[in-house]
């Protein structure tokens, strides 16, 4: 009798499984359980119930957050992988069941590409429920290794097996139009995202490579701090918009024009090929033709309010 009770307290349960994948994906309980629809209190007993099934602390505090312990990274991808196969199953029986796909993206490419991405996805894989996360490009990284993300569109070189190139990213120069080019001899201030970034880094190359000094003159974490430090007239930066001059700033001619950015799509470990393709075609269609691609967005948009 023993035996039976312990052996059924060490079942991994769907629910449980999938509110811990939740908690992972969403960072937190409090978003998971909205995600879920399911109280926090919820949630946080599934997980409670995995701890007791393993024998393993799968969450630990970090500050005002948590995050996964060896233990829970490592249940992360197991758990994906059961809730594949159990899905699968199910869709094999004629039973849909709606799957999460969790896309990253750096905010260099979010503004212009997400919204086209989500639109198109939703014909594409019309099967599953789209999620987005806004991060670093290394934070990125650390959540596809962890089975957190799926994909994640990452700006550089795809020099990695999970890489499939998709197209690239044109860069200009913005400034405050009332920042004027300080003289020859004195360095021109640069407005930066922290390191390490990639534009950052081709910023400081092109002028480099026409021996302009250049000197850092403000720095940020996110885009909107760069775009007010810009406004501001605190200096130039260097932005991936597709054409779209960010309100209130101008673009510049006036320096060196810099080789695009390739953009890649990153996929997990595991993860069914038919979304990364797909995930790729889309983006590789907005970026060789992002007017035909807007307009196809479009038209799709209208169809949809039009059925609805």
């Amino acid at each position: 009798m023993s035996s039976t009770l312990t052996d059924m307290r060490r079942v991994l349960d769907i629910a449980p499984l999938r509110s811990f994948v939740a908690v992972a994906e969403c960072g937190g309980f409090q978003r998971a359980a909205t995600s879920l629809h399911l109280s926090q209190a919820a949630v946080s007993q599934h997980v409670r119930r995995l701890e007791s099934a393993t024998e393993r602390a799968l969450i630990e505090r970090q500050g005002r957050g948590s995050r996964l312990t060896p233990d829970g990274e490592h249940l992360l991808r197991q758990a994906r992988r059961i809730l594949a196969i159990h899905d699968e199953t199910l869709h094999g029986f004629g039973m849909e069941t709606e799957q999460t796909v969790v896309i990253g993206s750096t905010e260099h490419a979010a503004a212009q590409l997400l919204p086209f991405l989500a639109a198109a996805l939703e014909q594409s894989l019309p099967g599953y429920r789209i999620r987005f996360r806004i991060d670093r490009g290394t934070t990125l990284r650390e959540g596809l290794d962890a089975g957190r993300i799926d994909l994640a569109l990452l700006l550089g070189p795809p020099n990695d097996l999970r890489a499939t190139p998709v197209g690239e990213l044109e860069l200009t120069w913005y400034s405050s139009p009332m920042w004027r080019r300080p003289a020859a001899a004195q360095p021109v201030p640069v407005v930066a995202f922290d390191h390490p970034c990639a534009l950052r880094t081709c910023a400081l190359e092109a002028l480099s490579s026409q021996a302009i000094p250049a000197v850092i003159g403000a720095e940020a974490i996110q885009l909107a701090g760069v775009q007010a430090a810009v406004g501001a007239g605190l200096g130039v930066a260097l932005m991936a918009t597709m054409g779209q001059t960010p309100e209130g700033l101008a673009a510049r001619d006036d320096l060196p024009k810099p080789a695009p950015l390739p953009l890649a799509v990153w996929s997990r470990h595991g993860l069914a090929t038919i979304i990364s393709e797909r995930v790729a075609a889309a983006l590789g269609r907005l970026l060789a033709e992002p007017a035909a691609a807007e307009t196809e967005t479009v038209v799709e948009s209208l169809q949809l309010v039009r059925r609805a």
